[in-house]
């Protein structure tokens, strides 16, 4: 899963989709889980690297990371397969 090539993301964490109009904020985490996304980093690669830079157990990063990416996945931020 990759964040497609023209969504704006500025470095305070406003996102900005073109294609559709809309925007909205992450927080510095919600941030560094989207540039790791955009980098085409997979999950367990992003959990890993939040549990060593958070020391925080694997189970509850996964949980939250898939809350996360469920959440802007709301807001069509991901490239589809024929894209």
């Amino acid at each position: 899963m990759k964040i497609k090539k023209n969504i704006a993301v500025s470095e305070n964490g406003f996102i900005f989709n073109p294609s559709s109009g809309e925007s909205f904020s992450a927080n510095p985490l919600g941030l560094e889980i989207l540039n790791l996304l955009r980098q085409g980093q997979d999950t367990e690669s992003i959990i890993k690297v939040l549990g060593e830079t958070y020391h925080a157990e694997e189970d509850i990063i996964e949980r939250d990371l898939n809350d996360f990416i469920q959440s802007i996945g709301q807001y069509h931020l991901f490239e589809h397969e024929d894209e």
